[in-house]
Order: C-alpha cells, then sequence, then structure tokens
C-alpha cells in the first residue's frame, strides 16, 4: 500500500555554512586492541571517501565522506541548528570562490565535532577551497506519516524519503529497505543522547566474530541500517521490541566505544518498522550521489 506524508506542512529554511578545517585530535591514538596509530580524522575535504564506500580498510577513523561542514558561529544554539535543519537528502549549493554555483547534496550529520557532511562531483571538489560557503535549503524535519503517528521520521529529505521504496504490509506494517540488521548490543558512543536531529550513534565493530555473524562487514558509507531493540523516538535508548532505522554516516574507528557512525531516520516501538535486506539500500544509489554517478 502506498504511504501518505505530509509534505506540503513542512518548512523549508535557508541555512548557511563553511568548510570546517581538518583536525587532528592527538599526536597519538589507542585503539581498543592497544594499538598505537596516528591518522587523519574528521574535518577537511575529503577527496577520496565517498557515500558507497566500505567503511573499513581506511589508514583514517571517524572519517567524513566529502565535505565536512559547520556554521561557523560561537552560538551554540544556532550551531546545533545548522545541522537540524539540514537533512539527508537536501540540496546544496556552492556561494563563494571558483565553484560558485555548483550543486550538491546533504549526506548526514556527525555528533561531537558538529559537522554536516556534504557530497559534491568530483569536478566541484577540485574547485573547493577551505574558505568556500555553502547554501542549504533545510527541508525534511517534522515530516511523519499521515496514517502511522506511531512511527517517528527525522533528518531526511522528503524526495529521498519517498525514493527509499518504504511499503506498508498487510498487518499494517511498514517493511524497510536496509542494508545491514544490526544487533541490540552492538551500539557505543552516542547512546543517551537527547536529540535524534542531530549528531550520530556508533557501531561497534570489535569484535571479528560479531561482526561476521551479522554481515557488519558489508556496511558502506550511506547504507540504511536496522537497529535491533533500540528506541530513538524522543533521544537514543534501548526498549525491546523497538526499531531504529539509520544511516551510515562516517567510517569505522579502532576508539573503544567507536565505530561507524549512523544517523537517525526512523524510529518505531511494538513491531511497526520491519527491516527487509535490500544490497541497494543506500542513499548514493537513490539520489546518484558518490559512488553510485
Amino acid at each position: 500500500m502506498s504511504l501518505n506524508i505530509n509534505r506540503n506542512q513542512l518548512v523549508k529554511t535557508g541555512v548557511q555554512g563553511g568548510v570546517s578545517p581538518a583536525q587532528m585530535w592527538a599526536p597519538f591514538e589507542v585503539g581498543s586492541k592497544g594499538e598505537i596509530f596516528s591518522w587523519p580524522s574528521t574535518g577537511g575535504i575529503t577527496y577520496n571517501v565517498k557515500v558507497g564506500d566500505s567503511v573499513f580498510g581506511w589508514a583514517g577513523e571517524h572519517i567524513e565522506p566529502g565535505v565536512s561542514s559547520t556554521l561557523h558561529h560561537k552560538n551554540a544554539k544556532s550551531e546545533a541548528g545548522y545541522q537540524f535543519h539540514a537533512c539527508c537528502g537536501n540540496q546544496v549549493r556552492v556561494i563563494s570562490g571558483e565553484a560558485k554555483g555548483e550543486l550538491g547534496t546533504v549526506i548526514g550529520h556527525h555528533g561531537g565535532v558538529n559537522h554536516l557532511m556534504l557530497d559534491f562531483p568530483d569536478a566541484t571538489l577540485d574547485k573547493l577551497t577551505c574558505d568556500d560557503k555553502f547554501m542549504i535549503k533545510g527541508y525534511g524535519q517534522g515530516l511523519k506519516l499521515i496514517d502511522h503517528d506511531h512511527v517517528y521520521i527525522y533528518n531526511i529529505d522528503p524526495d529521498l524519503f519517498e525514493k527509499m521504496g518504504l511499503r506498508e504490509n498487510t498487518e499494517g506494517n511498514i517493511e524497510v529497505p536496509v542494508n545491514v540488521i544490526v544487533p541490540n548490543y552492538a551500539m557505543g558512543s552516542g547512546i543517551g543522547s537527547l536529540s535524534v536531529t542531530t549528531g550520530d550513534y556508533d557501531i561497534l565493530c570489535h569484535d571479528e566474530d560479531m561482526v561476521k555473524e551479522h554481515g557488519l562487514d558489508k556496511l558502506r558509507l550511506g547504507d540504511f541500517v536496522a537497529v535491533l531493540d533500540h528506541d530513538n523516538n524522543y533521544g537514543r535508548t534501548f526498549r525491546r521490541g523497538a526499531i531504529t532505522i539509520g544511516m551510515v554516516i562516517h567510517s569505522d574507528s579502532p576508539l573503544a566505544g567507536h565505530g561507524p557512525g549512523m544517523m537517525t531516520i526512523m524510529s518505531a516501538c511494538d513491531g511497526k518498522l520491519i527491516p527487509i535486506l535490500d544490497d541497494k539500500a543506500n542513499v548514493g544509489n537513490y539520489l546518484k550521489v558518490g559512488r553510485y554517478v
């Protein structure tokens, strides 16, 4: 059955940001196995890590695909507003520099560093500098299914939402395509956050047997995934029977309690969301960005 959304009620808000500088967290860091490493991490313009790439295998941690962006304001509420209004799938326009006028796509937001990740074609990335600015048409917060008040939706453009292939089954529940189903005990950094409209939380991938058992080795940037027994309706918590649908927004990390980051997209309790495995369930495939161009 088709699903009706409240598109005509959604507010479209312009928000502006710039490139976040690449960061160095420490001269050396220590992973969960005691390994010592000195790797690139968050921020800057990342040319060779894109939506559709594996989250594993990089000589880097918490790597954000494409352009990492922040508001560059000291007001914390304004900075949060930049993340809040900009939803996955929103249009981005470069408003300065050699790439002025070029268009891109919002991928997602990363907590802690408070970054938005923006996808642009390679030709645009090559023109960008760290002084450039972006205008985003923020659109999607407040999205809901008109006939399913028990399903909560966050952080996604309505056009992208309608491309995901969701459908209502004969029991009245919503089937959602995902590439991976994550067990409840495999979630780490970010649990307990009160906000699901900014930031993310991490999928723990340090137990190799668990990773293979649940197919987490298939995780790609931009994948839609389901987390069992996690309720993100009003924050992030454990609740039996709940399902959270998220989208992978940064790479793996060897740091204890960390791993590939997942931004909340949908959440519901009592079996209202039914994850359906589909290896095409990736934002790049739906929007033809990243490795799917």
